[in-house]
């Protein structure tokens, strides 16, 4: 298959009449009076500032023994070459300014948009994705995100991230919110933590509660476990699945359903790793630690096993608390009454029960970092 070549330098006229007259011992001045112009005229030619018309090709032929076409074909495909070197350079700007606005990469790698051949299509898309007409229009987010004006990539991520999760939940259907149904409900959707198939109910019960629930895995420099904030008046809870365990699932959910139940005002993106503190986020990490298991009973469990937990122990005490032993052993781990590499088989995965309600990524497989030594955060 033959390939069109371009050359990457395209000489001026004015260099090749610079030689010619170099070749015939001439200065500038001398071949403006044989052709009768100013010497500023040839000056200007041989810089490159001045373009050469088809009457000036004919005196330079007459003048040199060429023919008119050899100067206007030089002109042509010099001025051709200068349109389309400033073109690419501007494609290569708008394509910058593209990669500073969002990951674009990530984006097309998740199918979030098409790969583009064209720098109109990709900037059509990223319009597209963001809800702006340009991308000179100000971004607007359903989080009242604070942004600097040079957003570092973390930043360009989390709000790529966001926008992701605010256009899938704009295409959900669910029903009107009232906060206090929502807390009454609370004891309906921890009945789903006994058994990990039980997971598959959450989007149901949340939806009919007029909750969004959304999957949406985290992106590049985000580490993001979780998120709570309002689309008008509905919540939106979103996870991440970034650690893919049954206690780190039910931690997170609680959590952001916490900030909604007590009422928390604005957006929570929470990253368990390193939690902001603050008296809201502690106030979630506590309803939802003694949510999923009670603190006094947990004690009175710990006091009887004399701090050594067997298998067998926790199984038991889970299934009398209702809960899968997963996450009963998920607290003890962060309580660092186990050791984080003992007894990882009941921290069992939930990815493959949610499958259907994760947003599609990496052709619908999860990226999912597994870390044994991370736990999931319980503060009470």
């Amino acid at each position: 298959m033959s390939q069109k070549l371009a050359p990457a330098r395209v000489p001026t006229p004015g260099k090749i009449l610079s030689r010619e007259l170099e070749a015939r011992g001439w200065t500038q001045k001398d071949l403006a009076e044989i052709m009768g112009r100013p010497v500023q005229t040839i000056n200007e030619i041989i810089r490159g500032s001045k373009q050469i018309t088809p009457e000036t090709a004919i005196e330079l032929s007459q003048a040199l023994g060429t023919s008119p076409e050899f100067w206007t074909n030089l002109e042509a495909k010099y001025r051709l070459h200068i349109v389309g070197k400033e073109k690419k350079e501007q494609d290569i700007a708008r394509k910058s300014r593209l990669y500073t606005i969002a990951p674009i990469s990530e984006l097309i790698k998740n199918k979030w948009i098409q790969a583009a051949d064209s720098i109109d299509d990709l900037e059509q898309q990223i319009c597209n994705f963001f809800g702006i007409s340009s991308l000179d229009e100000t971004l607007q987010l359903a989080v009242n995100f604070r942004c600097s004006e040079h957003r570092e990539p973390e930043e360009t991520s989390r709000i790529t991230w966001i926008k992701r999760v605010e256009n899938l939940a704009k295409q959900q259907t669910i029903a009107s919110f009232e906060r206090k149904k929502l807390e009454t409900a609370i004891p309906e959707i921890l009945a789903c933590a006994k058994q990990v198939d039980s997971i598959v109910h959450i989007p149901k019960l949340l939806a009919d509660l007029g909750v969004h629930f959304l999957i949406v895995p985290h992106l590049s420099k985000t580490y993001l476990d979780g998120a709570a904030f309002y689309l008008n008046s509905n919540p939106i809870i979103a996870l991440t699945l970034r650690y893919d365990r049954i206690d780190s699932f039910w931690f997170t959910l609680m959590h952001e359903l916490a900030h909604i139940v007590l009422g928390h005002q604005g957006a929570y993106l929470d990253n368990f790793d390193a939690l902001e503190e603050n008296d809201e986020e502690r106030a979630a990490n506590e309803k939802a630690a003694n949510w999923l298991i009670n603190s006094q009973t947990l004690n009175e469990f710990i006091i009887r096993s004399k701090k050594v937990f067997s298998r067998k122990a926790i199984e038991e005490f889970a299934h009398n608390q209702n809960r899968h032993p997963g996450i009963i052993l998920g607290r003890l781990h962060y309580d660092k009454l186990v050791p984080h590499k003992n007894l990882r088989p009941l921290l069992v995965k939930v990815s493959p029960i949610l499958g259907n309600f994760t947003d599609n990524f990496c052709d619908s497989k999860l990226d999912i970092l597994q870390t044994a030594e991370v736990p999931t955060n319980y503060d009470d």
